[in-house]
């Protein structure tokens, strides 16, 4: 049965679609199936693994106007794509009974076909949001080494805890990961230091470094492990993997 984490952060620019598409690809790497979701009406998720402009997509999946199917990427990799539509769900299904539950009833039918599904989030907590921390078991948190990113995590943690509380009882902080690290600066080793202390363990020990090939790699449809695997970003996300494994029961 597949570990749903959704991968979030209601600021911008932190570096989810990266960390949703590394990871899921280092996770099939070490012969993990896995599923990726594509929640973010940008569809970066989707471009990145080049997949464009495709019919059966989430949105349609979401409003039951076609059957959820996943497209095979590459060997042990799958994804449900993204298109602008999707902004518009929540206006959409303002008055749908259980609008909240509509992810999590697409992904139970799927779950024992997978080691894990990952779920990109757009960058704003509103029904789409909403809809992945109630289909998801954990999730997981990037941020950048900035005060200012700290300081935005308090509204998450806030919705988190209502969502526990009232729709998913299940629900748990998988790992907070700081992006765009570079240990040479101070600020960054602060903040670094700061988020240890507040996550009690939650905090990956794996940073991802400041890495020009993680930028480039999604305008060539690829992944950072085709697109340069011997760069610091592979090597990141490779790292963070085998951390990641090694927190699964």
């Amino acid at each position: 049965m597949a570990k749903i984490i959704s991968i979030i952060n209601q600021k911008g620019g932190v570096g989810k679609t990266t960390t949703t598409c590394s990871l899921a690809n280092a996770l099939g790497l070490k012969g993990k199936k896995v599923l990726l979701v594509d929640m973010d009406p940008q569809s970066n998720l989707s471009q990145s693994l080049g997949i464009c402009d495709v019919e059966n997509n989430i949105y349609q999946a979401l409003k039951r106007e076609t059957e959820f199917l996943p497209i095979e990427v590459m060997n042990n990799l799958s994804l449900v794509p993204s298109c602008m539509d999707l902004s518009a769900l929540e206006n959409e299904m303002n008055n749908e009974p259980g609008r909240e539950y509509l992810l999590k009833e697409l992904l139970e039918p799927v779950k024992d076909q997978y080691d894990f599904i990952l779920i990109d989030c757009s960058p704003s907590i509103g029904l789409i949001a909403l809809n992945a921390l109630s289909a998801c078991d954990t999730f997981i948190i990037p941020v950048l080494p900035h005060h200012l990113s700290i300081q935005g995590l308090s509204g998450l943690a806030d919705v988190a805890k209502k969502i526990k509380s009232r729709i998913n009882s299940k629900l748990k902080l998988e790992g907070v990961l700081i992006t765009q690290f570079s240990h040479r600066k101070v600020l960054h080793r602060d903040v670094q230091m700061a988020l240890k202390n507040h996550f009690k363990g939650r905090l990956y020990n794996t940073t991802i470094r400041e890495n020009i090939s993680l930028a480039e790699a999604p305008s060539a449809g690829l992944d950072i492990f085709r697109y340069a695997p011997n760069s610091n970003g592979a090597e990141d996300y490779l790292k963070l993997c085998e951390e990641f494994l090694s927190k699964q029961s």
